[in-house]
């Protein structure tokens, strides 16, 4: 292994224990103010938070939208050129997130816009998909942990 694919998988590591850092921050303080439940209808959305807040375009695009995405398609194409006991770590680590990147832009981002534009849906929809998106927001976040451990155990590895 070169130096440049040592930087790359280093990066991958960091960007992917700060993307982890921060989902779980999200989760515990973000997303309570955004969606509040009431047994008698559900789940609701707090759409001025969402706006006032709007994580997406103040952190997440700096953290994991460019970054992280740009540094997953990096070192799936890295790992890809070697071999030995680290390739399989990598690769795994790589198509892990690559999984989770296409489930944060195919649903994640769209629901979450949808959500701030809620309006004029009606209130069971947007109960559905706020329930959905924290159920699955939970399977986002342990897939981020694996390929961040993953990729933690392609660097312990020799070359």
């Amino acid at each position: 292994m070169n130096y440049f694919s040592d930087v790359l998988l280093w990066l991958f590591v960091i960007n992917l224990g700060i993307s982890l850092g921060a989902g779980l921050y999200e989760k515990q303080m973000i997303l309570p103010k955004w969606f509040h439940k009431s047994p008698e209808i559900g789940y609701r959305v707090n759409i001025s938070a969402m706006k006032e807040l709007d994580a997406g375009r103040k952190f997440w695009v700096g953290v994991t939208t460019v970054p992280l995405t740009l540094l997953t398609i990096a070192n799936l194409i890295m790992s890809l050129q070697i071999s030995g006991a680290k390739y399989h770590w990598w690769l795994a680590a790589s198509l892990v997130i690559v999984v989770e990147r296409i489930g944060t832009f195919s649903y994640f981002i769209p629901t979450a816009i949808k959500l701030m534009n809620s309006e004029n849906l009606p209130q069971k929809r947007t109960s559905n998909l706020i329930s959905s998106w924290l159920l699955l927001n939970y399977f986002r976040n342990t897939l981020t942990l694996i390929g961040w451990i993953m990729a933690m155990r392609a660097i312990s590895l020799p070359q």
